[in-house]
């Protein structure tokens, strides 16, 4: 295999972008277990009062990521957001107005690896999605076994992360005033299993569990579509039927987090690696599906609102395919 090393004379602001994208994947894939591990080491030395101290705070606090959690907009407006989204680079787009007095529910398809194009455009601010959607505030939804790791929930919950469980998005839905969205990857870590370059298979015919919450809650439903949001990371293949296919979704099941077996390219070489590629993502945030609110949906309304909602996306993607290089033959694959 021939290694293609980065060029020696590379501009300093790509050197930037190259690190600011590096330390968001160390924290997605290391700093979880390297908090665990350090919690637990400072126990055996004599600064084992941090962990004491640390241990009590998070008894305290243990109920605030299912209350909204604690962002911080310093955090969110730090330049290094802005230099991640130029890595790609990635673009918010707006194609319909937010009522900042109401609440939604906005589902965030395709899932991806690492969902890049969510945590930018709804963690931080450098899509701008302040300006183009005044009086709206997010909060992006994230596994509940992350918040169970010390130091590393405080940072999460910094960015605007909350559980993905009914409790945390119903505490923010139920805000009075409005202005409150709640952003969910709706085909979740299983999802990530499809993310193949050139793949538009999303895992929606059977997820009914968000439009019941936007019913319950009264709150709007809006579809979005992150175009190349699969092509930043390549896959080992992985069809259904296959034994590796079979092993993920086994460990899936157990422990709640998918692993794909993803590869892209390095920090000083474009051969192999764990750093995305340098490919556009354009985060397309679709029209709202008008809601009322009943806290006893049927299951004909559910079914209802769940057709509408798939129809609203398959309309968003094929509106606006062409726009990023998608042939005008591909279409949405629901699983």
């Amino acid at each position: 295999m021939k290694i293609y090393f980065a060029p020696a004379d590379v501009p300093l602001v790509r050197r930037i972008q190259t690190a600011a994208v590096l330390q968001w994947v160390f924290s997605f894939l290391a700093l979880a277990p390297l908090c665990i591990i350090l919690f637990l080491l400072l126990l055996f030395t004599r600064f084992w009062v941090i962990s004491v101290l640390y241990a009590v705070w998070w008894y305290i606090d243990w109920d605030t990521p299912s209350q909204g959690g604690r962002k911080v907009p310093f955090l969110c407006q730090m330049r290094v957001w802005e230099y991640m989204r130029d890595y790609f680079p990635i673009k918010l787009v707006k194609t319909a107005e937010l009522d900042p007095r109401k609440n939604y529910v906005l589902g965030f398809h395709p899932h991806g690896i690492l969902v890049a194009g969510a945590f930018t455009s709804f963690c931080t601010e450098a899509t701008g999605f302040s300006k183009l959607f005044p009086g709206m505030r997010t909060n992006l939804l994230m596994l509940p076994l992350w918040f169970r790791a010390p130091f590393f929930r405080d940072y999460i919950m910094a960015a605007g992360l909350v559980p993905s469980d009914k409790e945390s998005a119903s505490y923010l839905l139920r805000q009075k005033g409005g202005g409150n969205a709640v952003v969910i990857a709706v085909g979740g870590a299983p999802e990530a299993l499809d993310a193949h370059p050139g793949d538009y298979t999303v895992h929606l015919a059977n997820k009914k569990g968000f439009i019941k919450l936007a019913i319950e809650h009264g709150a709007d439903l809006v579809p979005i579509y992150s175009f190349g949001e699969n092509e930043v990371f390549d896959q080992v293949e992985n069809p259904r039927g296959t034994w590796l296919r079979y092993i993920q979704e086994r460990l899936q099941r157990i422990m709640g987090v998918s692993l794909p077996l993803f590869h892209a390219r390095g920090v000083f070489q474009y051969t192999f690696g764990l750093m995305p590629y340098r490919k556009p993502i354009n985060t397309v945030v679709g029209r709202p599906i008008p809601v009322e609110k009943n806290e006893k949906p049927t299951a004909e309304e559910l079914d209802v609102f769940h057709q509408r909602y798939m129809d609203e996306l398959s309309r968003l993607f094929d509106e606006h395919k062409g726009n990023y290089g998608i042939p005008e033959d591909a279409y949405l694959v629901f699983q």
